[in-house]
């Protein structure tokens, strides 16, 4: 039997409202029949889960104008062991922040340019609370992703 192809999303959520988000991004890479997602919190994720899967979402809050520093752990325990190994993988990033985000997007990115990582969709960004239509955009984010990855798209 063939294995699914998966998508990562690693995540960080301390007041609940990344979680949330997360859970909605996987609910929508989730309606792919043909993709396996694998839910982490970002302190979770290791060096396998990065290894093994065909696109990665990241979710983070911003804070202080930075990504969240569970997130950065994430990166600085996979750089080095990852970073040949998964050049192209393709990725996309969801933030939420109480004044831009812009910031946590662009740290992300530079990581990710690190990796040579490639940019799929345009990267998602929620100002204050999200609302049940930013919910909606975001797991439709997660579908269209996973569904790129599923017909070789991306």
């Amino acid at each position: 039997m063939e294995s699914k192809k998966s998508i990562l999303v690693v995540y960080h959520s301390q007041g609940g409202t990344m979680e949330r988000m997360a859970h909605r991004f996987a609910r929508g890479a989730a309606r792919e029949e043909n993709i396996a997602v694998i839910l982490k919190k970002a302190a979770d994720a290791d060096l396998d889960d990065l290894l093994h899967c065909n696109a990665i979402a990241i979710g983070t809050p911003e804070y202080f104008g930075t990504m969240a520093g569970m997130v950065k752990d994430f990166f600085d325990r996979t750089y080095e062991a990852a970073q040949e190994r998964t050049i192209g993988l393709p990725f996309v990033i969801f933030v939420c922040a109480g004044n831009d985000g812009r910031g946590a997007i662009t740290q992300i990115e530079r990581l990710a340019a690190g990796y040579k990582w490639h940019k799929v969709q345009e990267h998602f960004r929620v100002v204050g609370a999200p609302t049940e239509e930013q919910l909606a955009d975001l797991e439709e984010l997660g579908q269209t992703l996973a569904a790129g990855v599923d017909f070789g798209i991306f």
